[in-house]
């Protein structure tokens, strides 16, 4: 609710194409990759815990771009939705996945998504995306955020905005073991273990294992 904003005030920070030096800034170009980290100092909104503003991706053939986040530092909701084609305003599946310093979470071809902070302390995040990958805003800022908010003191309500919002699932962060790093940081320097950021079809498989991502749209 924008009533409850009394101040002007900086929600998070994001710092794009981030690297120690410029071999690894070249090294990141040659594996078609952009590393960005994110900052989400905490705090409550009325009843809402801080998140980010919410994005879709750009579609790179049938699908979108996926993308790849790790939690540096504190504790995260990755709040992810896949929409109807059709209708943007229904949404066919909507998760929320829990993650803490050091998990890395993988947001799925077609899923727009927004992360929050529901602690107390700092959320520093890490994201690994393809770099002709630019964030899609306008579905959340017609829809005035997600289809789901997360409130105090842990509720989460539905947006009335949408005509359709299915029954929520929660999951914790899971290892992706076939990663091999224990920063996504270092990904930059073997392209062949990000192609899947450039390659969506490839993707797909990989959601349903982690996530059982299904991408069949129950009739409506």
């Amino acid at each position: 609710d924008p009533q409850t904003i009394c101040e002007d005030f900086d929600a998070y920070y994001i710092f794009r194409d981030v690297y120690e030096d410029e071999e690894d800034r070249e090294s990141a170009k040659r594996a078609g990759v952009r590393y960005d980290i994110t900052i989400i100092p905490p705090r409550i909104i009325g009843e809402e815990y801080i998140k980010t503003y919410g994005h879709y991706h750009p579609k790179m053939n049938a699908h979108t771009y996926p993308e790849l986040y790790q939690v540096l530092e504190g504790e995260a909701i990755f709040l992810l939705q896949l929409p109807y084609p059709e209708d943007r305003r229904k949404i066919a599946d909507a998760l929320a996945i829990r993650a803490s310093n050091g998990d890395v979470v993988l947001v799925p071809p077609d899923y727009g998504h927004v992360t929050i902070n529901p602690s107390n302390s700092v959320l520093k995040l890490a994201n690994l995306v393809a770099r002709d990958f630019s964030s899609v805003y306008d579905d959340y800022k017609r829809m005035r955020g997600a289809c789901y908010y997360f409130l105090t003191p842990g509720r989460w309500v539905t947006n009335p905005n949408y005509l359709k919002v299915p029954e929520l699932r929660q999951l914790n962060a899971v290892r992706l073991e076939f990663l091999d790093v224990s920063e996504i940081y270092d990904l930059i320097h073997t392209p062949q273990k990000v192609f899947f950021l450039r390659e969506s079809e490839g993707c797909l498989e990989l959601a349903r294992k982690l996530y059982g991502v299904s991408y069949e749209f129950p009739r409506h």
